[in-house]
């Protein structure tokens, strides 16, 4: 027992109001404050926004979403694996499902995770104490109002990306100078404990924060804080996990007897979000991510970037590495180190938009523009790329590490998907449910949001186990990338599922064998499910274009046989091929999810340091 640790954790816990700005710079242009006392820090709006400021402020940095909650602990999954080599103790064995308790990359985001659950604490303690918000100007109690309810939301989220990695954990739900000398060394409460509390602290804060529109009656901007459809973004999102299947302390994967409840929570609550019209689709899925997010755009007409982390500074602390560590390199500068599953790939339409911005099957080179086409085991994640970044503009070929672009915790499409599966398993494949499925479908494919076409529209008529695969399908279409997949499989109990229904398609498409339909999910295009895949593609060797496509860096087809010769004007790669399921690290298969264990793997190992200060602290299943 490290009595020492514990005892200065406190310490820092009871006096650091907040660390700096940071992530909040853009939307809350406050100095920050460190170590005084509560009755100077929320003697004032000011001095209450700079202590929300800290709270928001746990959301990024290197330990946070700026690469490892984003991009180490959500692979690997159907969709995305992590980078090749060897078994590091570190990043490599986090994605294959073979951390110990020591390994190097999970006591920071743990001690991240509860510092912000910590800040929260102290605004939610504090804010509703300060003479202002009984006392004050209808405007002052109004904006501390939203305050409070933001500390209540940021905590929620801080907690839930905690249960999500690790389940069971301490409740902390005041801050630590006043636990300390009741409970200092408190044992793991039952993860559904913590979730009904979050649920209703979020019915708390939902009545306390402003939609959108409302920002200007109560003196506000319009910027990237927290509103009411976040509040009931993040109710539903923590309702579907409460009611979903998670690892218990024996090992087993279960779901309480009451998890239709909580669906009906998330069911309204996503239809609030939806009735309000507050909140709509970007028409372009490709302007979402290009011009919007890798844009740095702060207007966001339509309301779909719901909740971002949002990172500054570049450094560690406080930026995002978003686009250096995945994303397709520039001039060989950048890590590559998320890769599409070939599987994944072909789960797309051909006609299907979200395929060439999810999937990056280029590189760039040294000019900062041509595009280098790349065999399907090197295929990146799309939706943060280097040479998409402007606003502020960093040519695509400076080595810098860190681009400020703000990872994405929950967009609008999100709220349609967890709608329609709600709906679903409470009413079967309602037309609500079809509604609100299909618009994000035509959204996909380039078409008229508001507007039924019988091309992309899931067709009336599927039983309610149908419809329910064809919503994990298209939230893996829509969300590919986004560090939800892996999570979403946990709470359907379909992880191990997909790791063997992956696996084998793999094996298939290394010996240009058919693929099979998953059994998890609605299958593949019938185009997909062929033997005459190409075993060669052709990237036209100019081509500047970002699209992947026909018209784009591509020659040829992915879904024909390839052509005999190469074509004028092209370099070919390899593209189907045993390469897919060679034996070693680099291999697609080779590397895949290789330490996955049912009943063990579902969460992480509590960090060793953190069982250390705390002796009540019990390890997770089979560590």
């Amino acid at each position: 027992m490290n009595t020492k640790y514990i005892y200065k954790l406190a310490a820092v816990f009871a006096t650091s109001l907040v660390l700096l700005l940071t992530g909040c710079k853009k939307f809350l242009d406050q100095q920050p404050i460190t170590e005084v006392s509560a009755e100077v820090a929320f003697s004032d709006v000011p001095g209450a926004y700079k202590a929300l400021a800290g709270a928001y402020s746990r959301l990024v940095g290197d330990a946070g979403f700026g690469i490892r909650l984003s991009l180490y602990y959500t692979v690997d999954n159907d969709e995305m694996q992590g980078p090749t080599g060897a078994g590091d103790n570190d990043r490599r064995d986090i994605a294959r499902f073979a951390a110990t308790s020591g390994n190097a990359q999970l006591t920071n985001p743990f001690n991240q995770l509860f510092q912000g659950i910590e800040y929260a604490n102290i605004c939610i303690a504090n804010i509703p104490k300060m003479d202002l918000y009984t006392s004050g100007s209808d405007q002052q109690k109004k904006q501390l109002q939203r305050m409070y309810g933001e500390a209540l939301t940021l905590r929620a989220q801080y907690y839930l990306e905690a249960i999500m990695n690790w389940g069971d954990l301490p409740a902390h739900f005041v801050p630590a100078s006043s636990q300390a000398n009741s409970n200092p060394f408190p044992s793991r409460t039952d993860r559904d404990t913590i979730y009904s509390r979050l649920i209703a602290d979020l019915k708390t804060a939902e009545d306390l924060v402003p939609w959108r529109n409302e920002l200007g009656a109560i003196g506000d901007p319009a910027d990237e804080r927290i509103t009411k459809g976040t509040v009931k973004g993040l109710r539903a999102r923590i309702a579907l996990f409460r009611g979903g299947y998670s690892l218990r302390q024996d090992g087993t994967m279960k779901r309480s007897a009451d998890f239709a409840s909580f669906y009906q929570i998330a069911r309204d609550e996503c239809n609030d979000i939806i009735a309000s019209g507050q909140h709509s689709l970007n028409p372009s899925f490709k302007a979402l991510w290009k011009d919007q997010v890798n844009a740095h755009a702060v207007a966001d007409p339509n309301g779909e970037l719901m909740f971002q982390a949002s990172g500054i500074g570049g450094v560690g602390a406080e930026d995002t590495k978003l686009a250096y560590y995945n994303g397709p390199t520039v001039n060989a500068l950048g890590n590559k180190s998320i890769n599409v599953l070939p599987n994944y790939f072909y789960l797309f339409d051909s006609t299907d938009l979200r395929r060439d911005v999810t999937c990056a099957v280029y590189n760039v080179a040294a000019d900062g523009s041509t595009k280098v086409g790349q065999a399907i085991t090197a295929i990146c994640d799309g939706k943060y790329r280097r040479d998409w970044i402007t606003n502020p503009s960093y040519s695509p070929t400076n080595a810098i590490q860190y681009f400020g672009l703000k990872w994405q915790i929950m967009r609008y499409s999100d709220v349609l998907l967890m709608y329609a599966e709600a709906e679903n398993e409470l009413n079967g494949p309602t037309a609500s449910a079809y509604n609100a499925v299909n618009q994000v479908r035509r959204r996909g494919y380039g078409k008229a949001i508001g507007t039924a076409d019988a091309s992309v529209d899931l067709a009336a008529g599927l039983s309610k186990a149908q419809f329910f695969a064809a919503v994990v399908r298209e939230r893996s279409l829509e969300l590919g990338g986004e560090g939800v997949r892996k999570f979403d499989l946990i709470r359907w109990n379909l992880l191990a599922t997909a790791i063997a229904d992956s696996r084998a398609n793999m094996t298939r498409m290394s010996t240009s064998a058919a693929l099979v339909d998953p059994s998890y999910m609605a299958g593949y295009p019938s185009y997909s499910k062929t033997t005459v895949l190409p075993t060669s593609m052709y990237y036209i060797t100019t081509s500047k274009s970002d699209d992947n496509n026909i018209g784009g860096i591509w020659a040829n087809s992915f879904y024909k046989a390839a052509p005999t010769a190469t074509p004028a004007g092209t370099t070919k790669v390899t593209w189907l091929s045993s390469a897919i399921a060679a034996a070693g690290t680099s291999s697609p298969l080779g590397r895949y999810a290789t330490g996955f264990v049912t009943g063990k793997s579902e969460l992480m190992p509590l960090p060793q340091p953190a069982r250390d200060a705390n002796i009540n602290l019990t390890q997770n299943p089979g560590y």
